[in-house]
């Protein structure tokens, strides 16, 4: 008789620990990883980026490849969220610190409705 009385308190306690990870979250840990195929999964049709001085719109297997490139030049060691504005359920914003083996920038970020729809990435000029 104890046994179903168990099961229900043991859902129940690991309920809260079960959450959907955030979009701002998702971005941050891709851009870790440099996974940019998984970024490309998130990219609205045409996605504005902006890297360093150079800025353009780019379908999802053009901004894979521009951010594949940056990529290879700037391996990623560590993330860190600087910023997240997800107040809106369409529209969220993020600002990460990206440190690399060159450097450090900041990466600026929109979503509307979890598409990326803008990108930027820029030396960081506050340390």
């Amino acid at each position: 008789m104890k046994q179903p009385y168990l099961s229900i308190l043991f859902v129940l306690f690991l309920l809260p620990f079960v959450a959907v990870a955030d979009p701002i979250d998702k971005v941050a840990g891709l851009i870790k990883q440099a996974n940019t195929h998984g970024l490309a999964e998130m990219f609205a049709p045409n996605i504005e980026i902006t890297i360093l001085t150079d800025e353009n719109v780019y379908s999802k297997a053009q901004a894979e490849q521009v951010l594949d490139r940056f990529f290879m030049q700037n391996k990623p060691k560590s993330v860190q969220i600087l910023h997240r504005v997800n107040s809106n359920q369409n529209y969220r914003f993020g600002v990460l610190i990206l440190t690399t083996d060159k450097g450090t920038y900041r990466v600026a970020f929109t979503l509307k409705d979890d598409a990326l729809i803008a990108l930027r990435i820029e030396t960081e000029k506050v340390k």
